[in-house]
């Protein structure tokens, strides 16, 4: 079965789409809802929620337009409706490498152990992160979306976006700093 006839069977009432849309998509939908909610419970909740609308409103979905960049920015909105109330972020200040830098020394790290120190802390830092700058960061760098693509996903203006990401990695770059010292 391919996507397309997946989406045709769901629009059908037939489970088999569903099922077929999340073997494909759950486990990078429940990584994008971690990253920002923080919780794993509260993550595959999210995505259960997601895919149980999708199913109720299936008829409005046009065939016509790609499922995954749908699906993806459903999770990111639930993620962030459920992180709303979160109490738990903290404030910001300092200085510090950008979290391109971060990512990049992910990538190009030799040793098992490093990369998993390394990791460990971009996952620390991400997660101290407010959700609304935790969902810019999953988005730009995890899930791959341009701005415009961002601004589509959260209705908002694309300068927006600019400054969302800005204030992002500036509050990532302010976390590794207190990391560090």
């Amino acid at each position: 079965m391919d996507e397309i006839t997946a989406i045709r069977r769901l629009k059908e009432g037939d489970f088999g789409g569903l099922e077929y849309l999340m073997k494909v998509y759950q486990v990078k939908a429940t990584r994008a809802a971690f990253l920002i909610t923080r919780d794993k419970a509260r993550a595959e909740d999210v995505v259960q929620e997601v895919f149980l609308r999708i199913f109720q409103r299936s008829h409005r979905f046009d065939d016509n337009r790609p499922f995954e960049p749908y699906l993806m920015r459903s999770v990111i909105n639930s993620a962030l409706n459920a992180c709303r109330d979160e109490k738990n972020s903290i404030s910001l200040e300092g200085n510090a490498e950008t979290v391109e830098r971060l990512i990049s020394q992910a990538v190009s790290v030799e040793s098992q152990t490093e990369y998993s120190q390394l990791k460990s802390e971009i996952m620390n830092v991400l997660g101290q992160l407010p959700p609304r700058q935790r969902a810019a960061i999953v988005q730009r760098y995890y899930l791959d979306m341009s701005e415009k693509e961002m601004a589509l996903a959260l209705d908002i203006a694309p300068g927006t976006v600019k400054w969302l990401l800005n204030s992002a990695r500036t509050a990532l770059r302010d976390l590794i700093k207190k990391e560090r010292i």
